[in-house]
């Protein structure tokens, strides 16, 4: 039991690997918060997690990271472990790419993330620790994806240099970085209908050395090595869970 008495921040818990991860975090004794932008998945989510609590909210408006620390501050005093999960995908081509899908995919996977990790840590004592979602497409360049893959380059740079600010405070922030992992968010790309989603399947599934997707549960196995103890004298690391796709390359 890791987590006995740990006060958990999920930010994106209400479905795909946030909810695995939250769902594990509550078995291994901790005491879950999540928030979603879909109320009827939040419910759910809840719903799973005996003793956990449910927020609404939109990582790209920042007021509403600042809302929700506030209230689980207000009912547990603090946080212990945050798991900043929340993040769009959205496929185009140099040419297609337009301002509004830029600033969308930035807005929620490299500002809001940034600034939910500033709202948060305010709430974290020392000891604490933080994991954050980033992507195997920073570190590959796939067409099409020159958007996604902008945000979550600089996102793991962010964190990185935000790891190194928080060792003062012995907070530790490490990244993990999903491979094709089939979860909701696949089926959620702009532009994307169901045959271009199991041509991109077929695709991956084609070129990652394993020969098969990832499941949310195997990523969320990570994220709580790297929130754990087991992982106290780690920081600053991105951990690629990607059957070898990047690796073996």
């Amino acid at each position: 039991m890791r987590f006995t008495d740990k006060v958990v921040l999920v930010l994106g818990g209400n479905s795909g690997i946030g909810l695995a991860a939250a769902q594990a975090f509550a078995a291994e004794g901790g005491k879950v918060h999540l928030t979603g932008r879909n109320q009827k998945t939040i419910d759910a989510a809840v719903a799973s997690i005996p003793g956990s609590v449910g927020y609404a909210a939109d990582i790209a408006d920042i007021a509403s990271s600042e809302r929700v620390v506030s209230a689980v501050e207000a009912v547990d005093g603090r946080i212990d472990v945050l798991f900043i999960n929340a993040g769009v995908g959205g496929f185009a081509p140099l040419e297609g790419i337009t301002e509004s899908d830029w600033d969308h995919v930035h807005g929620v996977n490299l500002k809001g993330c940034v600034f939910a990790l500033q709202k948060a840590v305010r709430a974290m004592g020392e000891g604490g620790a933080i994991v954050v979602t980033g992507s195997i497409g920073a570190h590959g360049a796939l067409e099409g994806n020159g958007t996604y893959a902008a945000a979550k380059a600089g996102l793991a740079m962010a964190m990185k240099v935000f790891a190194k600010e928080l060792l003062p405070r012995s907070i530790r922030l490490n990244m993990v970085s999903p491979g094709p992992i089939d979860t909701p968010l696949l089926h959620r790309n702009p532009g994307m209908g169901p045959d271009d989603v199991a041509r991109l399947k077929d695709m991956m599934i084609a070129n990652i050395p394993m020969h098969r997707m990832g499941e949310s549960d195997e990523v969320a196995k990570a994220v709580l090595f790297l929130a754990s103890d087991d992982a106290s004298f780690i920081t600053g690391t991105d951990l690629l869970v990607d059957g070898g796709l990047i690796e073996l390359s």
